[in-house]
């Protein structure tokens, strides 16, 4: 014990030893500049201007737009630019092409032409006769029904499909004005269904495709489950619900608040019910699951 607090001494005793440092003009041997260093010193201006510069990228990158060019981030602004410069386009194309019909039908007037309907040259169909069609509920779409039925009579989550159109809410004014960023670009093998009970849409990607949210929000839940593995769930403003199912790993914990496009997970294959790498994506709106088809673009 003596012999190592007498090395943990003389160790210490090194790092405080004072040294001079002298620059010299080589033809002269004129003392330029002169400073008194210890070890120790280095060591502390080294590790500080180190701490400064991680702190000065760390700002740069976090605060500026230079985190555009870091992967995972995306200008919102830029996309949402570009998603209205297409839908202005498409809208010069109708108005292009209806105007070329119009100045065509012109032309046929003072020609004297006959204009012709596209749509009167439509025949119809008279090889089958639709008035001796009878429609005849059968034994077993009677025992299917009434199974339907019953599953879904106390089901809170899922809409009541045989109600008429009119007096269901009217959803898709609601939020359909909403600007929607893309969770994940990828292909949809698996469609919103409720009465299959499937309240989102499958979407497979790439491994370690980056999973992002898609409107501003607070995260409410981020957690793993037997089921679904890692998800996680956003409330946006409007009572409208983002979920996101099957993740590899969460980026977010309950309680973050996001940004559209920021991103929240890893595309990933946990749960019991996944069969493959995919995200599992749901809208919620006042309660009740809609078809994210309707409002996103995958």
């Amino acid at each position: 014990m003596p012999e190592e607090q007498n090395a943990r001494i003389k160790w210490l005793k090194k790092l405080k030893n004072k040294y001079r440092l002298v620059v010299m003009n080589d033809d002269t041997f004129e003392e330029k500049l002169s400073f008194r260093l210890s070890r120790l010193n280095v060591f502390i201006a080294i590790g500080s201007v180190s701490i400064l510069l991680i702190f000065a990228t760390t700002y740069i990158i976090a605060f500026t737009p230079l985190r555009e060019y870091i992967p995972g981030y995306t200008n919102m602004k830029l996309s949402k630019e570009s998603y209205i410069n297409a839908l202005k386009v498409d809208s010069l194309k109708q108005e292009v092409k209806s105007r070329e019909v119009y100045l065509n039908n012109i032309k046929m007037i003072m020609e004297g032409k006959v204009i012709t309907d596209p749509a009167s040259k439509q025949t119809k169909d008279t090889s089958i006769k639709y008035n001796t069609i009878t429609i005849k509920k059968s034994k077993e779409d009677s025992i299917l029904r009434k199974q339907i039925e019953s599953e879904n009579k106390y089901d809170l989550s899922s809409q009541d499909l045989t109600m008429d159109a009119t007096d269901l809410p009217n959803i898709n004014t609601s939020i359909s004005n909403f600007f929607y960023f893309t969770p994940l670009k990828g292909i949809v093998i698996n469609g919103f269904d409720a009465v299959k009970q499937h309240y989102g849409v499958d979407i497979a990607g790439k491994k370690d495709d980056i999973i992002k949210s898609v409107l501003d929000g607070t995260v409410i839940f981020s957690n793993w489950t037997l089921e679904t593995g890692y998800i996680i769930g956003i409330q946006h403003q409007h009572n409208l619900i983002s979920v996101y199912k099957h993740n590899s790993a969460l980026l977010k914990k309950a309680g973050d608040y996001v940004k559209a496009g920021d991103p929240i997970a890893f595309i990933g294959n946990s749960g019991e019910l996944s069969s493959g790498p995919h995200l599992h994506f749901e809208l919620w709106y006042n309660g009740n699951p809609v078809n994210p088809k309707d409002y996103i673009s995958f």
